[in-house]
């Protein structure tokens, strides 16, 4: 991609750099904004000036993401509403304290953050100063996902200011008003050459990641996440992926029904079901089935009334694009035991439980972004963690039990990005925890120190004089039997360091 492309006339009137198809005679259908490489420039410039590395500028940078939510709560409360049909209650809870949270816990912990951090020595290097120093990568580049789409672009977007980077965010074009939102206020609050926002089409991103970052950080689907994979891997970029699953949740004959269908009905179904970390089916014993059901259907009619279409705690699908698809889903499997109805014209589709779901239905090969539930049988424990290792690995897994055996073989004998027992998503919002997936759930994690982790570079370091050559010389020319015993054991460490270090 260059900035000296030829841009098609409308392209030049709007200021923007066309997208690959003009460039190879096609009709211009995308572009991005010429701006984007003209604030990649800004950002290395002012990067490589030291200007984000002093810990008052981060702290600074992390107290103004806090205002800015504080000052703007009610705007980022409409741009949902207007863009999800989000309750404030959702907003305010799943958005706004979350990324509270993470700035507060960067700035009471920065400091021991940013302190090097000392290794253990060997006898040969005892003494010499032996340290980690977390250095920041450069200018990163996050990608968010219309899910969430404030918390998605600003708890990564913290640990990049934590860890001393300059950062370019890039909101979901699907939130159209939340990103608007974003791209206004971000230059008011925070340094202006250091953290930018761009509008751009999910499109060009494989085209703007190219521009080379120093990291890419993205949330959403697989198919987008592999090709912006494919993209940073041309330019050698590391990246974190946390992208969808299928994320089961697993009900043993020994629990609290009650209690598991109202946390599995507001995991499933808050924000119409449009959540990376959301139980995608549930698997449970064919004894329990019918009492689950009869229970989440009465936490249905408990949190949206008779009709949940006239509840203002219940949202819409972010598009029409969305809604076709998981209606299309909807239509073609198991059978409907709840809910079912849907209105394109408002983009809605009420919550919904499937039962005589069979593991060929679409619902269960795609990833559901929608307020869908299928329910499965199977006639064991085991059952149940052969089928969830069948599956590639999901960014969750869930366990409802009152035998903590069962917690303990589903927690040690799957494979997924975090595992949560009797409730659903609240590991996905502890700073402490880190988050991320694995294998196709994606790469690499966030949160808290991690966050900090995942944007730094932990240099190894070792401080050494010219002094104690006396005992150096040991390793030069010529080679020695008596230099070769001497060197073994000043080099390697004892049993009971090998035990420490194991301990820590």
């Amino acid at each position: 991609m260059s900035v000296k492309a030829k841009a098609c006339n409308a392209c030049q009137r709007n200021g923007r750099i066309t997208c690959r198809r003009t460039r190879l005679g096609e009709p211009c259908l995308k572009t991005y904004p010429l701006e984007c490489t003209d604030l990649l420039k800004r950002a290395r410039v002012a990067f490589q000036a030291g200007r984000t590395l002093a810990e008052s500028f981060r702290l600074a940078q992390l107290e103004a993401v806090v205002q800015m939510l504080e000052e703007h709560e009610c705007d980022f409360v409409d741009a949902l509403r207007r863009d999800l049909h989000k309750p404030r209650f959702e907003t305010v809870v799943s958005e706004l304290i979350l990324v509270k949270n993470e700035a507060m816990h960067a700035i009471n912990n920065l400091k021991k953050w940013m302190h090097p951090q000392h290794v253990e020595r060997n006898l040969s290097t005892s003494l010499d100063e032996c340290l980690v120093v977390s250095e920041p990568l450069g200018v990163v580049f996050i990608v968010g996902n219309w899910c969430s789409p404030v918390q998605m672009c600003l708890v990564p977007l913290v640990g990049a200011i934590a860890a001393g980077n300059c950062a370019i965010i890039c909101p979901s074009e699907s939130t159209a008003h939340t990103a608007e939102l974003l791209h206004r206020l971000i230059p008011f609050y925070l340094d202006n050459e250091c953290f930018q926002v761009i509008l751009a089409s999910t499109n060009d991103l494989p085209e703007i990641v190219e521009l080379k970052f120093d990291h890419v950080f993205f949330t959403g689907c697989k198919e987008e996440g592999s090709r912006i994979a494919v993209a940073a891997a041309r330019t050698f970029t590391p990246v974190t992926l946390v992208l969808a699953g299928k994320n089961p949740c697993y009900v043993d004959q020994h629990c609290e029904i009650a209690t598991t269908a109202q946390r599995i009905a507001w995991a499933r179904f808050h924000n119409a079901g449009q959540s990376l970390v959301a139980p995608d089916y549930i698997l449970c014993h064919a004894d329990v089935k019918a009492r689950l059901v009869q229970a989440l259907k009465c936490c249905l009619m408990q949190f949206y009334g008779p009709d949940p279409r006239e509840s203002r705690s219940y949202s819409r699908m972010v598009n029409l694009e969305l809604f076709n698809r998981t209606r299309d889903i909807l239509w073609r499997s198991g059978k409907v035991a709840v809910g079912g109805q849907v209105i394109e014209a408002e983009k809605y589709i009420a919550p919904t439980i499937l039962t005589e779901v069979t593991e060929s239905d679409p619902i269960m090969q795609k990833d559901i972004f929608g307020p869908v539930l299928p329910v499965l049988t199977v006639s064991s424990l085991d059952d149940a963690i052969a089928f969830i290792n069948k599956q590639e690995k999901p960014l969750c897994v869930y366990a409802y039990s009152c035998n903590t055996k069962v917690i303990s073989r589903l927690m040690r004998e799957t494979s997924s990005g975090s595992f949560c027992s009797n409730d659903c998503v609240l590991q996905s919002l502890m700073v402490a925890l880190p988050f991320g997936g694995v294998g196709a759930s994606g790469m690499g994690s966030y949160h808290g120190r991690n966050s900090f982790d995942t944007f730094s570079h932990r240099k190894s370091c070792l401080i050494r004089s010219t002094r104690f050559e006396c005992v150096t010389y040991l390793r030069y020319p010529p080679y020695e039997d008596r230099n070769l015993s001497l060197m073994t054991w000043a080099s390697t460490l004892s049993q009971k360091s090998q035990g420490w270090c194991q301990i820590l």
